[in-house]
């Protein structure tokens, strides 16, 4: 028995390497779903014949450091070094909120 382990991504083809890393840490900003295909194989009259097939998803939570970077790339001005982790997680659902905001107005 042999088995394979694929994890399952579309994301769209970037243009430039900058646009890639925006695009990860937006996505780590936001946080994300994982996919990831579990498959196991048997041999069967010298045919490998698919037994199991197992998918599994993991939501990934979004990550503080890189909304951190993502606000400052965002050219936004205040200091937030001062804040306690209770702002930062209000400051961060604020700017969460309006990403997604802003995402669903570019795609309409």
């Amino acid at each position: 028995m042999s088995k394979k382990i694929t994890k399952q991504t579309t994301p769209k083809p970037p243009e430039t390497q900058e646009q890639v890393i925006r695009q990860a840490l937006y996505k780590k900003a936001m946080g994300y779903t994982s996919q990831e295909i579990i498959e196991e194989y048997v041999t069967e009259d010298n045919n490998l014949v698919l037994s199991k097939r197992k998918v599994t998803s993991k939501e990934i939570p979004p990550d503080i450091p890189a909304v951190k970077t993502l606000i400052e790339l965002m050219g936004v001005k205040d200091d937030f070094s001062d804040m306690s982790d209770e702002d930062l997680i209000k400051e961060r659902d604020k700017l969460l909120q309006l990403l997604q905001q802003s995402k669903e107005n570019s795609n309409e």
